[in-house]
């Protein structure tokens, strides 16, 4: 029986080569040109619809590094960028269409691909299938899905920002709870006194906002339930201190004082390497987040492992549903690949969709699951989606907060980078090193 891959954007696309390319039939189904998508224009395979670049080329960034894994697990999509690269500075920018295509004609040339052009409104109930139909999953499939998954099955349009644990100022925060209800290590509290407060909301009120797509804003239910800060700062001065920036319960142990505002940051994952702004759900641009948000006291030289964002996302509760090797926890033949998995970006869901193909493949063989160590971005981002202990699900980019540390710890950020580069690939090179043998 062909293993059948719904979905043949970027992590389909690699999730059918991997497939293929351990020797078993795929069917891949596509939805286009039956049926488009809002974002959608193109017949071909891995459309890129936001953007031709596929960030930082040095290996020694995050996104550079989670491309060189992928290159050395035999990546599909790497192989085509690099031949359609167009001139980016230090990053690796592609011709769209071009890599659309080569993309295209070396899936349709693959000898084990059959190609569907057909909408998929229900989950095949037998055979082992990968799910990669990303965030504008269409309606009827999406459906279906949240059934699959007891409704956990997502939508957002703001998220907050999250920065790394070691990055806050913890001369200008503190840990605790409101009223000192426990719990204290999974908060850390940024005061402000009311000079501070009243110059970060000027800056707030006046700060650059992002564009909205019209995809993203054509069903409006979907913004209801989750406020951007800087629209509700508009309301007034002392909404925030109201709302998410409420001080009351808390005292500055630096002043033994109530202050004037308090952010919160609340612990993202097990290890308390990761903080999420509470409430702090935004539109604003990258640049103005880290400007204005950097007014904060405590936050004054925070590193933003992921910025604020404000768009249509389907993806699914995965650290409760998903395993490791992106299979469903209650159907281990079940995969999910891409954006629906809650990876953000498109190197991170083709990478998703590697794993996914190299595990689908295994599950046809009756071999036990492959994993990547926490110590390469690829395992990271595979153990931050299945991670139980995540609070509050949002999806993740490639970046070096997911990573365990180095000890002892490297100051100099430049060194610290490359280090964890260096770890990953030479893991990387003895996990292939021992497959061979």
């Amino acid at each position: 029986m062909k293993i059948q891959v719904i979905g043949a954007g970027l992590a389909g696309c690699e999730a059918a080569w991997q497939i293929a390319q351990s020797g078993h039939q795929v069917l891949l189904r596509e939805m286009k040109p039956v049926r488009y998508s809002p974002a959608h224009s193109n017949e071909n395979f891995a459309e890129l619809v936001c953007s031709n670049s596929l960030k930082a080329s040095r290996v020694e960034s995050a996104a550079g590094l989670l491309k060189e894994e992928m290159r050395r697990l035999g990546s599909l999509l790497m192989e085509c960028a690099d031949q359609c690269a167009v001139p980016a500075g230090g990053a690796l920018a592609v011709d769209r269409e071009e890599f659309s295509s080569l993309v295209t004609k070396k899936i349709r040339s693959h000898p084990l691909i059959a190609v569907e052009r057909t909408e998929v409104e229900k989950i095949p109930e037998e055979g082992i299938v990968v799910i990669a139909t990303g965030p504008l999953t269409s309606d009827a499939l999406a459906e279906q899905i949240g059934v699959l998954c007891g409704g956990s099955l997502s939508f957002y349009d703001a998220a907050a920002p999250i920065v790394t644990a070691q990055s806050v100022d913890r001369g200008c925060s503190f840990a605790a709870s409101r009223y000192d209800k426990g719990g204290d290590e999974a908060y850390l509290n940024c005061p402000m006194n009311k000079e501070e407060y009243e110059i970060f909301y000027d800056a707030l009120i006046h700060a650059e906002r992002a564009p909205v797509h019209d995809f993203d804003a054509a069903d409006p239910k979907v913004y209801e339930g989750c406020m951007p800060v800087e629209v509700m700062a508009q309301r007034g001065m002392d909404t925030l201190r109201f709302g998410p920036l409420k001080p009351v319960g808390l005292q500055d142990p630096r002043t033994d004082r109530r202050p004037w505002a308090v952010v919160q940051l609340r612990q993202e994952n097990r290890e308390g390497s990761l903080y999420n702004l509470v409430g702090f759900q935004t539109n604003l641009k990258f640049g103005e987040q880290k400007r204005v948000f950097g007014l904060i006291p405590a936050l004054h030289d925070a590193e933003f492992v992921r910025y604020g964002v404000m768009h249509r996302n389907t993806f699914i509760d995965s650290p409760r549903l998903l395993q490791s090797d992106y299979s469903l926890r209650k159907r281990p033949g079940l995969f999910f690949a891409g954006q629906i998995t809650g990876v953000e970006g498109y190197m991170e869901s083709a990478s998703s969709g590697i794993l996914a193909g190299i595990n689908a493949a295994r599950r046809a063989e009756g071999k036990e699951p492959f994993s990547l160590p926490r110590e390469t971005m690829m395992g990271a981002l595979s153990c931050y989606i299945s991670d139980e202990s995540v609070s509050r699900f949002q999806p993740m980019g490639a970046n070096f907060g997911i990573l365990p540390g180095i000890e002892p710890h490297i100051r100099d950020k430049r060194e610290r980078y490359a280090a964890l580069s260096e770890r990953s690939l030479q893991k990387i090179d003895q996990l292939l090193k021992e497959a061979r043998a």
